[in-house]
């Protein structure tokens, strides 16, 4: 499974190269928030702090 931390110092996690059509991953920030992009187009973020974003695949979003 591909990982690592980028130039922001953020670490990230995308799917195994035996996994071709997965195209989830997440974002491990260094502010502490973190991401994730799901495969069916939905996403989720939570910043940290007690806040979250959840985007539907339509695009409807929640927030908590």
């Amino acid at each position: 499974m591909p990982r690592g931390t980028n130039s922001q110092g953020n670490r990230y996690n995308s799917p195994a190269v035996s996994q071709p059509n997965t195209t989830s991953y997440h974002y491990s920030n260094a502010d502490g928030s973190y991401y994730y992009s799901n495969s069916d187009g939905s996403t989720y973020y939570n910043n940290g702090q007690g806040s979250a974003t959840y985007t539907a695949p339509s695009g409807v979003k929640y927030h908590s």
